[in-house]
C-alpha cells in the first residue's frame, strides 16, 4: 500500500473539521461469536468509537446522556433528526403547542466535545465514512429500515425496543446482521441488571421448582383525558412529517401523535409494545423459553374517549410448549397493583416458591402443601430477600443503572466484534410478543404459533398481519 493510504484515521480527524481524535485503522479480522466475518477496520482497547445519534427526541435524548458519560470509549460525532430543534438541540425552538402539552420533550442543552456534523436525513449521516456506529432511537416502525441500512453500511448498531414494527422486520434485521457479521445490540435495559442476570441462571436451575404461571402488568390511569382530541393542525416549523412517517401511509399531522404519543397510535406502535415487550422479555429470559406456540389476547377502549385507536384496558396469555402460562395486562383506566409485593413488576409462582423481582431486587416466599398434600423437607425452600437499592456500582464492575451497562457492554462489544447483553435475536423474540398479542386482539381468537417458521398454524388471515405494505418508495434494503 502506497504511503499515503496509510495516514490513520486519527490523522484524517486532525485534518477535518471534526477535529477529534478517533480510531486507527487496522487490518480486516474476523468477527468473535457474532457469525459471519467483520470487514472492515476494526478498534483497538484504546481507541474511542464516532457515535452518530439517529432520533433525538425523548429517549434519543436519554440514551445522548448516557453514551455522553462513557467518553474515554466514544464520542458523540453526527446527530439526526427529523425536527430541527431537536437536531439543533434548542428547547426555546420547540413548538410552544408541544412544549404546553407534553411533558416528555427534552430540555436539551448538552455539552459536546465538538460540535456535532447535523443531518436531517438518516441515510446521509450513514454515508459519513468516520462514523463507526449509530445509536437508532427513532420511533418505532423505523428501526427495521435504518438497522439494516446501518449494517449494509457498515456500522454497529444500538437499537432501542421495541425493535421493530412487525415480526417479518425482526427476522430480516437478524439475517442482515448475519450477513454483514456487524454488532447490534438492543437496549431491553433488563439484560444489564444484575438481579436478572442472576435469577436468569437460577430459575431454570430449580430454584424455585417448575414454574408454571408468570405475570406482569402495565398500569397507569389516564382518565379521564388520556392523550386527548385534536384535529389537524399545520405542521411545526422545522418538522418534517413526511420522513417522519417514512413507511407509513400519509396522513395530517396532531400533536398527539408526534412528536411523543405515536405509542397510542396502532399504525406506530402500542402500549403492549412500549411496556409489554420489556417484562415478556425478562420473563422468557428467566423462564429460559425462547417463544410461545399459542396466544389469546382480549380488551378494547372501554373508558378513554381520546384519540387513541389502542385498547385502554387489555390482557393477554402466553402459553409454552414446557407448559408455563404467561399473564400481562395493560390498565390504563385504574391504579394500584397487581401483586403481593408492589414494588414488582414481574411475578413467577413454581411449585416450592414464588418470585417477584424489579431491577431493584427480588423476594421468594415460599409456597405451603395444599389439599391432600404432606411435605418432606426436602420440598421445603427458605424465604430470600434482596434488595440492591442505593447499589452503585457492583462488585462484579457493573453499574446499578441497567441501561448504562448496556450502553458500555455495546461499546466495548464495538472494539471486541464479541455478542453484547442483548442481541438482534433476542430483541426481536422479545420484541414479537408485543405483535403476536396485537394480532390475536384483532383476530378476536386464540392463535396457534410455530416459533421456528414464525408462521401462524390456525389462522391464515392472521399470518398477514406478519408484515405490511411501505408506502413508497422506502423498502427494507436486504
Amino acid at each position: 500500500m502506497a504511503e499515503s493510504k496509510k495516514n490513520s484515521r486519527r490523522d484524517f480527524l486532525k485534518s477535518t473539521a471534526m477535529g477529534v481524535a478517533g480510531a486507527l485503522m487496522v487490518d480486516n479480522v474476523l468477527a468473535q461469536s457474532i457469525g459471519a466475518p467483520f470487514k472492515g477496520s476494526v478498534l483497538g482497547a484504546n481507541d474511542r468509537i464516532n457515535m452518530g445519534f439517529i432520533g433525538v427526541g425523548n429517549r434519543g435524548t436519554e440514551l445522548l446522556k448516557l453514551f455522553l458519560q462513557e467518553k474515554n470509549n466514544c464520542r458523540i460525532a453526527a446527530l439526526c433528526d427529523v425536527y430541527k430543534p431537536y437536531l439543533d438541540r434548542d428547547l426555546k425552538s420547540v413548538d410552544p403547542r408541544l412544549t404546553s402539552f407534553s411533558d416528555r420533550i427534552p430540555a436539551m442543552g448538552e455539552t459536546f466535545e465538538s460540535v456535532p456534523v447535523k443531518y436531517s436525513d438518516y441515510r446521509k449521516l450513514l454515508e459519513n465514512k468516520e462514523i463507526d456506529a449509530v445509536c437508532v432511537a427513532t420511533p418505532d416502525h423505523w428501526h427495521a429500515l435504518i438497522t439494516i441500512d446501518a449494517v449494509n453500511a457498515g456500522k454497529d448498531v444500538y437499537c432501542e425496543k421495541p425493535l421493530t414494527a412487525t415480526i417479518y422486520e425482526g427476522r430480516k434485521m437478524v439475517e442482515a446482521q448475519a450477513k454483514t457479521g456487524r454488532v447490534v445490540a438492543v437496549g431491553l435495559n433488563r439484560r444489564g441488571c444484575p438481579i436478572y442476570q442472576q435469577l436468569a441462571k437460577e430459575i431454570p436451575a430449580g430454584k424455585i421448582g417448575k414454574v408454571s404461571v408468570a405475570g406482569a402488568y402495565h398500569i397507569s390511569n389516564m382518565f379521564p383525558d388520556g392523550i386527548g382530541s385534536f384535529p389537524s393542525e399545520t405542521l411545526p416549523a422545522g418538522f418534517d412529517w413526511d420522513m417522519w412517517l417514512g413507511p407509513r401511509p400519509a396522513r395530517e399531522w396532531k400533536r398527539n401523535i408526534a412528536p411523543y404519543f405515536f405509542r397510542w397510535h396502532h399504525e406506530f406502535s402500542s402500549q403492549m409494545g412500549n411496556w409489554g415487550v420489556h417484562f415478556m422479555d425478562v420473563i422468557r429470559w428467566m423462564l429460559g423459553e425462547q417463544a410461545p406456540v399459542a396466544v389469546t389476547a382480549t380488551g378494547g377502549k372501554y373508558v378513554l374517549k381520546d384519540d387513541r385507536d389502542i385498547p385502554d384496558t387489555m390482557q393477554v396469555i402466553f402459553e409454552f410448549k414446557s407448559g408455563v402460562i404467561v399473564n400481562f395486562a395493560i390498565y390504563e383506566a385504574t391504579s394500584g397493583s397487581l401483586f403481593q409485593d408492589n414494588k414488582a413488576e414481574v411475578e413467577l409462582r413454581g411449585t416450592k416458591g414464588i418470585l417477584t423481582a424489579s431491577e431493584s431486587g427480588y423476594a421468594i416466599r415460599p409456597t405451603t402443601a395444599g389439599q391432600n398434600q404432606k411435605w418432606s423437607s426436602d420440598k421445603l425452600i427458605e424465604a430470600e430477600n434482596f434488595s440492591m437499592k442505593g447499589a452503585k456500582d457492583l462488585a462484579d464492575g457493573s453499574s446499578a443503572n441497567s441501561t448504562q451497562t448496556l450502553v458500555r457492554n455495546f461499546l466495548e462489544c464495538v472494539k471486541s466484534r464479541r455478542t453484547p447483553l442483548c442481541t438482534l435475536e433476542d430483541g426481536h423474540r422479545s420484541t414479537s410478543f408485543a405483535h403476536l398479542a396485537n394480532i390475536s386482539l384483532a383476530m378476536g381468537s386464540r392463535l396457534e404459533w410455530d416459533p421456528e417458521k414464525e408462521l401462524f398454524t390456525n389462522n391464515d388471515k392472521a399470518n398477514r398481519m406478519l408484515h405490511y405494505d411501505y408506502r413508497k418508495p422506502w423498502k427494507l434494503n436486504i
